[in-house]
C-alpha cells in the first residue's frame, strides 16, 4: 500500500463530527421555531420557522455527505486491513442508508462490520455498545418525533426529549467516528511499506 492508501480518514473524520454537530444545533432551533410557530400562528413566527427549517437543511445536508464519504473511506481502509472479513459491498455502505425499512437495522449492522475489520481491540474497547448507543439514541429521535407530531404536536416534553436525544445522538456518533479512525489509524501505521526491489 502507498503512503495515501495508509492513512487514516482523519481529516474526513473531524468534518463530518463537525459538521454533525452544527446540524444537531440547528435542529434544537429549527424545532423550536417550528413548535412556536403551532402555538402562535403570525407571519413572524411563520418566517422563523421556515427560515431554522432553512439552515437546518442547509447543514444537514452536507453532514450526511460528508459521513457517507467518511464511512466509505473507513470501508475501503478496513477492507485493506482484514480482506477476509466480512466488510460491506461499497454500493451497499451507501445505498442501505436510503432504503426505507432497510434503513432502520442495516447501517448499524454496516458500520459494527467496519469497526470489527478496523481492528482485533474493537470488542476490547467497547466499539460495539458504543455504536448501540448511537442507533439507538438516532431511532428513539426518529420515533419520538414522528410519534410526537401525530399525537401532541407543539408538545414542550416531547420536543425536549427528541431534541436530547438528537443531540445525544450526534454526541455519540461523533465518538464512533473517533473510535474508528483512530484504530484504523493505529493499525495502518503498524504496517510497514514495502521496500521497493534493489535495482541490479
Amino acid at each position: 500500500m502507498t503512503n495515501t492508501a495508509r492513512r487514516a480518514p482523519w481529516i474526513l473524520a473531524r468534518s463530518a463530527q463537525a459538521t454533525t454537530a452544527a446540524a444537531a444545533v440547528a435542529d434544537v432551533f429549527r424545532a423550536a421555531a417550528v413548535r412556536d410557530h403551532h402555538l402562535h400562528h403570525t407571519d413572524a413566527s411563520l418566517q422563523r420557522s421556515g427560515f431554522m427549517s432553512m439552515v437546518f437543511l442547509y447543514v444537514m445536508a452536507p453532514a450526511i455527505v460528508l459521513f457517507l464519504v467518511w464511512l466509505a473511506r473507513s470501508r475501503h481502509n478496513a477492507q485493506e486491513l482484514s480482506p477476509l472479513a466480512p466488510v460491506p459491498s461499497r454500493a451497499w455502505t451507501i445505498g442501505a442508508w436510503f432504503v426505507p425499512v432497510v434503513n432502520l437495522f442495516v447501517p448499524r449492522r454496516l458500520v459494527l462490520d467496519i469497526g470489527r475489520a478496523s481492528s482485533a481491540s474493537w470488542e476490547q474497547k467497547r466499539g460495539t455498545t458504543l455504536v448501540n448507543l448511537w442507533w439507538a439514541a438516532w431511532i428513539t429521535h426518529a420515533v419520538v418525533l414522528t410519534v410526537g407530531g401525530r399525537v401532541a404536536p407543539g408538545s414542550m416534553p416531547l420536543l425536549v426529549v427528541a431534541e436530547a436525544l438528537m443531540v445525544a445522538a450526534a454526541v455519540l456518533l461523533g465518538l464512533v467516528i473517533e473510535r474508528i479512525t483512530a484504530l484504523q489509524g493505529a493499525a495502518l501505521g503498524a504496517i510497514l511499506p514495502v521496500a521497493p526491489l534493489a535495482q541490479v
